[in-house]
């Protein structure tokens, strides 16, 4: 598994800031033993004050992708002493109205996303104006500096697609397909422009809905179909690990000999390669994400820091074959990658 040095290196530094700050903290509280019932590990949580801290993605319904992001933002918030609320809609509207909610609820700090940054702009800046902490997670890196957020946590969208353009290269790959499930995401746009940059065959973007399975899988399906012959696609990429599992189903209907390669890592995605359905994944550690996003507001509340200076932290890309399996299944499992 090839991850970036960046990333490791913002996360130790998150690591070692965060047991100073617990360990220094005498505003008083209680101190309690936080034991996970995931498995993903307890410590002696901290005695600062109680914040409340909320949490608002463009999530899709039945996208396991943000179980995991959560995972994280509780393990942190089990240890800072921090009420979580978590909500989502895909729709960017929706999701605005959700940030002015949680404004209304006066919490101490707000994570959102930026996949639709349209949608939500406004309200984030108002919620800067109103005095609450902003961090954005995960999509739409570029816009959160000007609109006031402290930082952005997550990969960067298109040196993650340029990576798999290569490592397309590298598996002697011509013809791709990269399914987009979720129009308007600039996201899942950076993703498949990365891959057309560096990929030295051709590439075709797909629209599908990633929240219709059935739907999705037949226009894969159709896809595949209609690219026999001499021109047959001999890679589909798919930009979240619900959708691969889709892009399985369709390449074996389709009689397709396509390679499936996914962003994002999950339970299923191991077993995919452990029955060599899949080639590659590009992990992005939305556990961390998650992790860090909370603890960053917290830090910030009692110890005034900024991870990473206000610049993106990179929590990937990593590229994962078949061999990294015995080192991450455990962790998948428990639903931690």
């Amino acid at each position: 598994m090839r991850i970036s040095r960046t990333a490791a290196t913002a996360a130790a530094v998150v690591a070692a800031l965060a047991l100073t700050v617990a360990g220094c903290s005498s505003s008083g509280g209680k101190s309690s033993e936080e034991k996970s019932k995931d498995g993903s590990g307890g410590g002696k949580g901290v005695s600062t004050p109680r914040m409340k801290i909320a949490m608002i993605t463009h999530s899709g319904e039945g996208d396991t992708f943000w179980d995991i992001v959560q995972s994280g933002a509780k393990q942190a918030a089990a240890k800072d002493n921090v009420d979580f609320l978590y909500s989502a809609n895909k729709e960017g509207q929706q999701q605005s109205q959700l940030v002015q909610a949680a404004i209304d609820q006066k919490v101490d700090g707000i994570v959102v996303t930026l996949a639709k940054p349209q949608a939500v702009q406004d309200v984030v800046k108002k919620a800067v104006a109103a005095g609450i902490p902003v961090v954005t997670i995960n999509s739409g890196a570029q816009y959160s500096k000007q609109l006031g957020a402290l930082g952005h946590i997550g990969q960067d969208e298109g040196v993650a697609g340029e990576a798999v353009g290569e490592q397309l290269n590298a598996n002697g790959k011509k013809k791709a397909v990269c399914v987009i499930h979720e129009q308007g995401n600039v996201s899942l746009e950076e993703r498949c422009a990365g891959v057309k940059k560096t990929f030295k065959g051709s590439v075709e973007n797909l629209n599908v809905d990633g929240t219709n399975t059935p739907a999705a899988t037949s226009s894969i399906e159709a896809k595949l179909q209609a690219g026999s012959g001499g021109t047959a696609i001999d890679a589909v990429v798919t930009l979240g690990a619900p959708v691969a599992a889709a892009a399985v189903k369709a390449k074996g209907d389709a009689g397709s000999s396509a390679e499936v390669d996914t962003f994002d890592l999950n339970a299923a995605v191991i077993k995919q390669f452990k029955a060599k359905e899949i080639g590659f994944a590009v992990d992005q550690q939305p556990y961390l994400q998650g992790y860090l996003a909370v603890d960053e507001l917290w830090l910030q509340k009692t110890n005034g820091n900024v991870i990473g200076g206000g610049r993106p932290v990179l929590t990937g890309p990593a590229i994962v074959t078949e061999k990294d399996v015995p080192a991450l299944e455990k962790y998948t499992a428990r639903g931690t990658r």
